[in-house]
Formats: structure tokens, sequence, C-alpha cells
């Protein structure tokens, strides 16, 4: 029924005897309604993570572990999507130290994205909302046009780059949390994948503080140098290609969680990216030594640029970074070390990795939250092309020559090729996360990828894909 605005007195009094009316019509539902605004939270801080039962990713129909900390102990929580709640039965209960742990089962039926799941509390009452990712379900295919070998490495795999002088392969690894005790740089040989050498970083300053621990790879092949980035002590390091014997390795905290590092031959110039800060760190790749701090301000109102992954294209001396908090990408002249442009990403949640065709001029990005490759004009910032390739979309690589992109998803244990204009061309099974990927000249993609554990035989493995 709709009621129209009581403008004169005597509306008000129709409206006022009609909301009574009603009032009274409700009774104990008026009652009880006006009993539920007990005492609210005055310091909530209740969160929950969601992880799945089984596989790596959630998906339609599957099992997910609900974690909740931070509530009262005794509260009790509701969860809902859409009005509904997802357990009504009974309430989660928080235990004496105010967590609780519960699986939930989403519907056959939802639809893949980041769900808003509505958390609400009694006893003392609060709201939250938090996001629960479904992924798509991307099917396989292409596996009769290549040919894929893998080879068990070491744990923690993490990066890979290739020598185009060579053909080396230089491969990072960490494993746990810090203290990181247990990190090598490898040097692969192409044919076989063997492990050529292999070291250990150095010990990190202070007592039981691990090593140098290398995660980003980047290979400078004009000195004959690979840069990694030495993440948990927020700097980097520079090693021999021949014997990965240690050339520098710089200061820590000179790059906030260093992430990615990518080198410039003919400018002699090697970047990093201090992740989740909006600053890429320069330096000299002859010396090496540090030149400037390159910062990108976020055009997102009241935002800081979250810097992640980079890439550099060496025919335009372009760097390209994008934003995991804003949504963003960033162009920047290698040669001025100025920001060129800032714009937002059209259909990308947390974007990890980008990639550069000349050619077209177009970006290929990957956003893990969204589950998407983005294909975006880099002239105007369009999305072009919007590709769902599956759960955790978090690297990519582009072959100029035979113009593909081949996308690492984490989560859905693939490798999707994608061409310029969207089309997918295979989804290729690839195994436990995979993380990062590089194409050589002749159009041969060397993968990464972590495992669950000790005892998984499809983990910590380098694949070369080749098409038939």
């Amino acid at each position: 029924m709709n009621i129209a605005p009581a403008s004169s007195a005597k509306g008000r009094r129709f409206f006022s005897v009609t909301l009574l009316a009603g009032l009274l019509a409700l009774g104990g539902q008026t009652a009880q309604a006006r009993s539920s605004f007990e005492a609210p939270d005055p310091d909530y801080r209740g969160e929950i993570k969601a992880s799945p039962v089984t596989g790596t990713a959630i998906l339609a129909g599957s099992e997910v572990a609900l974690d909740g900390r931070g509530f009262t102990p005794g509260q009790q929580i509701t969860l809902s999507r859409g009005g509904v709640a997802l357990n009504p039965d009974a309430a989660y209960v928080a235990d004496a130290q105010g967590t609780f742990k519960a699986t939930l089962r989403i519907p056959e039926d939802a639809a893949p994205g980041q769900h808003p799941i509505v958390i609400s509390t009694a006893q003392p009452s609060g709201a939250a909302v938090f996001p629960l990712k479904v992924s798509p379900v991307v099917p396989l295919s292409g596996a009769d046009a290549y040919s894929l070998t893998a080879v068990k490495l070491v744990p923690g795999l993490y990066q890979v780059d290739i020598s185009a002088k060579t053909g080396a392969l230089f491969v990072t690894s960490a494993v746990g949390r810090p203290p990181v005790k247990v990190s090598q740089l490898l040097k692969l040989d192409p044919k076989d994948l063997s492990i050529q050498r292999q070291i250990t970083p150095a010990a990190a300053p202070g007592s039981d503080a691990g090593v140098y621990a290398v995660y980003g790879v980047g290979v400078d092949d004009r000195n004959g140098h690979v840069w990694t980035t030495s993440t948990r002590q927020n700097t980097v390091a520079v090693y021999r290609q021949s014997d990965l014997g240690l050339v520098k390795q710089f200061e820590p905290g000179l790059v906030p969680h260093a992430h990615t590092v990518v080198v410039d031959e003919k400018l002699d110039r090697a970047f990093a990216s201090a992740a989740m800060t909006p600053d890429i760190i320069s330096f000299d790749a002859k010396t090496p030594a540090v030149r400037k701090h390159i910062t990108i301000e976020s055009g997102v109102r009241g935002e800081q640029f979250a810097v992640v992954g980079m890439h550099l294209d060496p025919a335009v001396h372009k760097l390209y970074a994008v934003s995991l908090k804003t949504n963003e990408a960033a162009v920047i002249d290698a040669k001025t070390e100025q920001v060129e442009k800032v714009f937002p990403i059209q259909g990308a949640k947390t974007p990890m990795g980008v990639a550069h065709d000349p050619q077209t001029d177009r970006l290929f990005i990957t956003a893990q939250g969204s589950d998407n490759l983005l294909i975006v004009d880099a002239k105007t910032g369009k999305t072009l092309h919007n590709v769902t390739t599956g759960a955790g979309a978090l690297n990519v690589a582009f072959d100029p020559v035979k113009r593909l992109a081949y996308v690492t998803n984490r989560g859905a244990g693939t490798l999707t090729v994608v061409d310029p204009d969207g089309t997918i061309k295979a989804n290729l099974e690839l195994g436990t996360y995979p993380n990062h990927a590089v194409v050589d000249a002749k159009g041969v993609v060397y993968a990464v990828n972590k495992a669950k554990g000790q005892d998984d035989a499809e983990g910590d493995r380098i694949t070369r894909v080749m098409a038939k």
C-alpha cells in the first residue's frame, strides 16, 4: 500500500492514526522489535575468514571452512546473504577465546563473484560484512595442442625468468614465514630442466633472522646479472648469472616488501616494486646503486596506489604497474622515470600481474579477486575484453611473436592461453598453485607452481609448455 506524502494537518493526522493502528495491530511483534535494540557491542572486532574445505578454491556446491575470531565470548553469530540466513538452524557461538569454527555449504546455483556476507551478532549486538568469493569453473581445453614437461625442483618456488642470451632459467624459492631459513636461487638448463647451480642466500642481520630469502627475479644479460627481491628484509640483491655468486646485497629496509624486479638493459636500469606502497625504486644496473624513488599517485580520492606486479617493455621503455588496493594501472616512462598516467581498470578486483603487447599497445592484467584477465587499451584505459580464466588469476606473460597471453590461475591450478582479442585458445592443467610464468623468444613457456605440503606430488615443479 502506497501512502502519498501528507502536507496538510489533516493529512498528517490521517498518517498518524494509520501508523498507530498499524502498531497496535502488530502487537507482540512491535514489542519484540523494540526489545531487540539491546546494548550494541562498543568495541566490535569480529572477523571471519573463509577457505575451501577441499580443493584450492571456493566453488558453487562446495563446502567452506569458516574461522571466526575477535568476537566477545558467548556472542551469537548469524550469517546471511540477500536477507537469507545461511545458518538458520542455530547461531554460531564464540568460545571463551572469542573464536568459532564451522563449515558452510555454498549453494549449487551460486553465481561466481564476491558475495557480501552479513555478520549479525547478538549478546552483544553488532554487524559487519565480509566478502566471500565463489570462483568460476573454466573447463580444461586444448591439451592436445601442447606438450607439457614437468620436473620437481625444491620447496617454495616463487618466480622464474630466462636469459635471452644463454637460455638459462633462474628460479627463486622461499619456504615459510619469518624468519625464513629455507630459500634457494636456482639456475636451470632449459633443455632438461635440471639444476645447474643452486645457492642459499646469505644470513640476514640479527640473531635468528633467517636468510635474505629470494622471491622476485629479473635477468640482466647486459651485465651478466640476476636481480632478486629479498621481500622479508625489504630489499633487493644482485647475483652473477655464471655461478650465482653474490654481487651486491642492498641494505634492509630499502624497498618495503619488495615484490617484483625488472631490468631495462638498454638503459642499464633495474626497477623494484615496494609492494602495498605507491613506490617503485630504480637502480643503476651497472654499478649497481640506487637511483631514485618513483611515487605513483592514485586517482582514487583518499586512497593510496598499492603497487604489486610490474612489467617492463624494453621495446618502448615503458614500465607498467598495477595497484592491488585501488584497482588501477600506471604507465611510467623508464627513461625519464616519470609517471605518465594512472587509470582505473574496469572489471578488476585486486589486480596482481601485468604484461604488454607493443604491437597493439594493449595491457594484459590479471585480477586475483575477480578471477579474470582484463585486456586494456593502454592509451585510453578502456577494458576491451574481460576474460574469465579461473580461480585466482595471478600472473601473466605475453608472447609478442605467437601473440598469446599465458595466465597462471593459482586457485584453479591451470594455465590459460588467451589471444589479444580475448579468446581462450587453451586451458591447461598445471598442478597445485601455479604462481608465475615466462616466455622465451621461441614461444616456449616455463611456469612454476607451489605445493600444498611436503607430500604434494603436483607442486614445487617447473613445467615447460610447448605448442606441438
